[in-house]
């Protein structure tokens, strides 16, 4: 699956967080050693579940304090940051659906929203327990009309997205704003939320410790599945495709 970076135009690393970057501390700052030591082969872009506020205490808490992303990713996809600032271009579209009358009918239904700060404009997230019970919540929002997207992971989670929104499709415009077309760009992510970016991406790295959710559904012909953990598996994957070199 190796291939030689030999060209001089960059690629778009756009890696989930929790999992996946975090886990181990040594290890994270040894792959960031490694990109900076390596300007302008690869830019990376953070893609987190979680909202940007949330997000920014696990960057101050846990990464090396010269950890600077190209981009940050957040609340599945639903914003997109270039430094201290959102991407207007992508934030814009959310502002006319309905993320409150959502959450005001689901939990009508008697579920429970999650806490304010994980909601965005474009997503409103639920506990919801069983998969019958989220078809349950989903078929009251397609009697009512309204369009989404939809993510049921773990034991519970239900994230409701605005149809243009999630993980792929905000790695899609964030590679076109930054001239970078999508078949150089690398996924990398643990669990089932990361699997329409693995879908989208050129190439995907899913970490060691990635679940089984996402191994039996991951498109097997362009992902890397790493024997290490974290950091440490997407270190793995860029050295097996080639995009960084050897130690």
């Amino acid at each position: 699956m190796s291939e030689a970076n030999g060209s001089p135009d960059p690629w778009l690393l756009v890696s989930d967080i929790d999992d996946t970057l975090t886990g181990s501390r040594a290890d994270l700052a040894r792959l960031w050693d490694r990109l900076k030591a390596h300007p302008g082969t690869i830019r990376l872009a953070l893609n987190s579940s979680r909202p940007a506020a949330s997000v920014d205490r696990t960057l101050a808490d846990y990464f090396p304090d010269d950890f600077r992303p190209d981009a940050i990713i957040t609340g599945l996809g639903t914003e997109i940051r270039l430094g201290r600032s959102f991407l207007e271009t992508w934030r814009r579209q959310f502002i006319d659906w309905p993320d409150r009358e959502i959450r005001k009918l689901v939990e009508g239904m008697g579920y429970t929203a999650h806490e304010d700060i994980f909601q965005t404009e474009g997503k409103a997230s639920f506990a919801v327990s069983g998969r019958e019970d989220a078809d349950r919540v989903l078929e009251c929002l397609r009697k009512e009309g309204i369009a989404f997207r939809s993510i049921y992971s773990g034991a519970a989670d239900l994230d409701i997205l605005a149809p243009e929104a999630g993980k792929d499709a905000a790695m899609r415009h964030l590679a076109g704003h930054l001239g970078i077309p999508c078949e150089r760009t690398v996924a990398a992510g643990d669990s089932g939320n990361d699997l329409a970016l693995f879908e989208a991406a050129g190439r995907a790295i899913a970490v060691g410790n990635a679940r089984e959710e996402l191994l039996a559904a991951m498109p097997r012909h362009k992902t890397y599945r790493a024997t290490a953990h974290h950091a440490a598996g997407i270190l793995e994957g860029l050295i097996e495709f080639g995009l960084l070199p050897e130690q």
